[in-house]
């Protein structure tokens, strides 16, 4: 800036990105800088944060999303220069926008080809300077800020909206601060207040889990003895998809809108056909939902093949089977599937499966992954029976396949690198975030969450209203409460996870009443419009007193409340006794070493289980929390109301040595979800 002879400035990128933001401590350097020369920013591809903020090019604030505000004067210049509606929408959802509808705004003053974006920009920062352009300052416009009253109504609406919908969060309420202060005050006074704003929100709590989660997801990418060994992996191409039920068609949706050819085999045509128009209507609802373009779609759904024999097997890379059989799948047709679930019915058969894999082997080339969906038979009794163990492996999908981000990828004791390496490849292509995971009954999210429905009953049969539990780990931030959840996957899928997890884990369950007295009372949930709630076409569900009386019935049944009194606990409490016990079963999953890391388990339990990401994942919570507390608390209910909520070996450790959960575990034995 100090230098007489530089006339301009252009600044620019390389390798397609100009930037996707500062380090943090640039932020106040860069407000503290006012420019006295011209500044041109060329910009190729990508620039985000405070790269935007400086250029007010392409093409996005994401900083909402880590928890912050963006720091760099964003929130003045923006609206600025494309309009506060706009302004506010881009920097509420964090969504970028392409460099065409950035021209169209004003955000861009113009748009040239690669290999002349320098020679232009130079010339323009040059003609800046002979006053044959003009020099814009931005934060100095108000032509696009319309008058103080329609702004001050613009900013009220979008409170509103962010009230209903990221209540939990303080950043977006504080984003809308900024700006009005900016507009009723001036831009300079709005830059002072975001740079204070912008460092209270970098140290909250919100933006911590927010940027813990980000960090997480990036950390699955990297599995010891499999991504860092020097072993490339392999193109998968054309994948066999076994049974087109509810999860067979969501994974085969997954893979042909990624380009990926699908053999789809069935044991007969009319499952084929129905397999086939499941597909097709995924496929539809991502055009309807303008997820996918209609040439995409129909390129989609040119890539599949269905087949009723294995002659199509003889060049795929990769079987997956998902579902156990055709019962199962028959059961599941009606099941209400919702992203937020927290299991599949339980109908498989060991030896059906080895069949199953053993035909598979025969017909496949050497190279072919094995794969499987099963969530409760053993991987390692899968492959038992076959030449090629180190082949098979687990690809757990959640429902819907096509659209939950999650991939669980279970290894077996004898799955190779390269195996696990290329299905974490496909995990990545089919947009989804593998994580590597152990072998054991519910594998990593779903054993780590089972104590959520089981702490809820427990609640329920203390004397606890069921709609205020729902209520307040709602207020919590998961999508749903555990009731409505319940009603939302049916009671067969509820009376069968309940039985998996009884089995394995039979000194910690609690063999809730309530199910079969609602079955025998004619309801069945959403599946049928009456469970806990009631459920009509068009409308929010409705508490139903009429399943008070059944509740009654089971609360007598299960006797549970002391003395046969209604206990009395607080908000906080409730919501404690229903997170802390998924918390302890964490700490089981941690020291068994069943994920790589704790935060694979936080990244997998939002992707998974819809845990609010900005608290960071189901340990990270903890940890804020603190691991004494949940200790203590959990000692003290499980001397009053029993084993279930017996704090874990590994929690109890931790606790009384003060060392966080999330800290490396250390085993002489290794980790399961490593080699």
């Amino acid at each position: 800036m100090s230098r007489y002879d530089v006339k301009a400035i252009v600044l620019t990128g390389k390798n397609g990105k100009f930037t996707g933001g500062f380090d943090i401590n640039v932020f106040q350097q860069v407000q503290q800088t006012d420019a006295k020369k011209p500044i041109v920013v060329a910009i190729e591809g990508l620039a985000l944060g405070a790269g935007l903020e400086i250029s007010m090019a392409q093409l996005g604030l994401p900083e909402l999303s880590l928890g912050i505000i963006p720091g760099a004067g964003g929130t003045q210049r923006l609206p600025r220069l494309v309009g506060l509606p706009k302004a506010i929408d881009m920097m509420l959802t964090s969504k970028p926008i392409l460099s065409e509808e950035g021209k169209r705004l004003g955000l861009i003053d113009a748009i040239v080809p690669p290999q002349e974006l320098l020679k232009v920009s130079r010339q323009w920062a040059l003609d800046i300077v002979e006053k044959r352009k003009p020099w814009t300052r931005s934060l100095h416009r108000i032509d696009k800020i319309g008058s103080l009253s329609e702004a001050l109504e613009t900013i009220k609406v979008a409170r509103q909206q962010v009230k209903r919908s990221a209540s939990n969060m303080p950043q977006h309420q504080a984003c809308l601060d900024v700006i009005q202060e900016g507009i009723v005050l001036g831009g300079y006074h709005g830059v002072l207040k975001e740079l204070k704003v912008f460092n209270e929100l970098v140290v909250s709590d919100t933006s911590k889990g927010l940027c813990h989660a980000f960090f997480s997801q990036r950390a699955t990418s990297k599995v010891p003895n499999v991504t860092d060994i020097g072993l490339k992996p392999r193109p998968i191409k054309k994948v066999a998809v076994i049974g087109g039920g509810l999860m067979g068609s969501g994974i085969a949706t997954a893979l042909i809108i990624s380009n990926i050819n699908v053999v789809l085999k069935e044991v007969n045509s009319e499952y084929l056909v129905k397999g086939i128009k499941m597909i097709e209507a995924n496929v539809r609802g991502l055009v309807a939902r303008k997820k996918l373009a209609q040439s995409a779609a129909d390129k989609a759904l040119s890539m599949i093949k269905g087949v009723l024999d294995y002659s199509e097997f003889k060049d795929v890379d990769m079987v997956i089977e998902p579902y156990k059989n055709r019962v199962h799948d028959l059961c599941l047709d009606s099941k209400i599937v919702h992203k937020h679930s927290i299991g599949e019915a339980v109908i498989e058969n060991v030896q059906l499966k080895q069949k199953i894999f053993s035909e598979i082997e025969k017909v496949c080339p050497p190279h072919c992954i094995l794969a499987t969906n099963t969530s409760t038979i053993d991987l390692n009794l899968v492959g038992e029976k076959l030449r090629s163990q180190d082949r098979v492996v687990g690809a757990h999908f959640f429902s819907p396949a096509h659209m939950m981000p999650l991939l669980e990828i279970v290894r077996t004791e004898k799955t190779s690198a390269q195996t696990i390496l290329d299905l974490m490849t496909v995990g990545k292509v089919i947009k989804k975030v593998p994580v590597v995971v152990g072998n054991c009954t519910g594998f990593a999210v779903n054993r780590t969450f089972f104590p959520y429905k089981q702490s809820a009953h427990i609640l329920l049969h203390l004397g606890v209203d069921l709609f205020r539990i729902d209520k307040l780990i709602s207020s919590f931030g998961l999508p749903m409460g555990p009731f409505q959840l319940e009603d939302l996957t049916g009671y067969g899928v509820a009376n069968a996870v309940g039985k998996e997890f009884a089995t394995a884990f039979p000194d910690r369950t609690f063999n809730s009443p309530v199910v079969d007295l609602l079955i025998k009372n004619g309801r069945n949930g959403k599946n049928n419009g009456k469970g806990y709630y009631i459920y009509e076409k068009g409308s929010k569900p409705k508490p139903d007193p009429m399943v008070l009386p059944i509740i009654e019935e089971s609360r007598k049944l299960a006797n549970l409340m002391p003395r046969g009194q209604h206990v009395s606990l607080t908000d906080q409490e409730i919501v404690e006794m229903v997170l802390f016990p998924i918390v302890n079963e964490a700490c089981r999953v941690l020291d068994e070493q069943i994920v790589v890391r704790a935060s694979d388990l936080d990244i997998a339990s939002v992707l998974g289980m819809s845990f609010p990401r900005y608290r960071g994942g189901i340990i990270f919570w903890a940890d804020l929390v603190g691991s004494k507390h949940i200790y203590a608390s959990l000692k003290k209910w499980s001397e009053k109301y029993g084993n279930f909520y017996k704090p874990s070996r590994f929690l109890e450790e931790r606790a009384m040595n003060g060392v966080p959960l999330s800290a490396p575990v250390s085993s002489p034995t290794g980790s399961r979800a490593r080699l």
